[in-house]
Order: C-alpha cells, then sequence, then structure tokens
C-alpha cells in the first residue's frame, strides 16, 4: 500500500465588513459541487503563512497580512487533477474592508473548476444544500468573531 502524499496548504478565511465570508464553488466533472476558502497548496519551500499571502492575492485580489493560524484540519481528499492525498490545512482569518474580489490572477486550472464565488452568512452555512469545507466553517468563525 501506497502512502499519500502530502500536501501542505493554506486556507483564508476572509470576511467583509458584513461579516460574510468569501467562499468559491468547485464544479469538476463526475463530483459533486463544493464550497470552499480561498486558498491553495504551499509551493517548495514555501510556509503556511507565506502561502495564506500569496493565495489571498491571487484567488481574490486582495493584499493583506494574514496574521496567525487560527485553525487546522487534515483531511484526505481528491484533488482536481485526481490525486488522492492527505492533506495539511492551516487556516488563516482575515478581514477585508471591503467585498470587492478580483480573479484575474487565478490559474487556468481555477478558472475551470472555480465556476463562481459568493459571500455567505455564516448563519446560512448549516443550511447549504452543497457541501462547504471546513465543514466546521461556521464554528471556526463564532470561535474568533472578536479576534
Amino acid at each position: 500500500m501506497t502512502a499519500l502524499r502530502l500536501r501542505r496548504s493554506a486556507r483564508i478565511i476572509l470576511l467583509d465588513p458584513a461579516q460574510r465570508v468569501l467562499l468559491f464553488r468547485f464544479d469538476i466533472p463526475g463530483r459533486d459541487p463544493f464550497w470552499c476558502t480561498p486558498g491553495g497548496e504551499c509551493d517548495a519551500g514555501e510556509s503556511f503563512e507565506q502561502a495564506a499571502r500569496r493565495e489571498l492575492l491571487e484567488e481574490t485580489g486582495i493584499a493583506a497580512d494574514c496574521g496567525a493560524q487560527i485553525a487546522r484540519t487534515t483531511p484526505q481528499f481528491t484533488t482536481p487533477e485526481g490525486e488522492p492525498v492527505q492533506a495539511d490545512e492551516r487556516y488563516f482569518l482575515v478581514r477585508a474592508g471591503h467585498d470587492a474580489v478580483c480573479i484575474d490572477g487565478h490559474t487556468d486550472l481555477e478558472r475551470r473548476v472555480m465556476t463562481r464565488y459568493r459571500w455567505f452568512d455564516p448563519g446560512e452555512l448549516a443550511a447549504w444544500p452543497e457541501t462547504v469545507f471546513p465543514e466546521n466553517l461556521a464554528a471556526i468563525i463564532a470561535a474568533h468573531q472578536d479576534a
């Protein structure tokens, strides 16, 4: 049995002034759609903090300090490219001063699979009809409301 590759990722919980969280919808052929926070895999030699800042800018157009890690998950999943991985995902909370998003920095793959984005009120997440990752996102936000 082959061990899964460890995929180190930085994820950003981006809140707008109304305390809504930004999520991207992923539509991958042959899989159910799902929503998740901005972020992605760390480059070789890149810290989680460096990756969070880079991914935030690439995926949203927002340049900001991502602060300290506030949560961690270690799910197993299959990447959009079809590779099963063991993830080590670190979460960072960023409060944006606006709700403007620029997706000009998306890669070709992101343009294909990240089909839309939406600002969610955290109260909407539990009843949302499609899967949201991380599954405990509303609880993470609630635990850091005053951060």
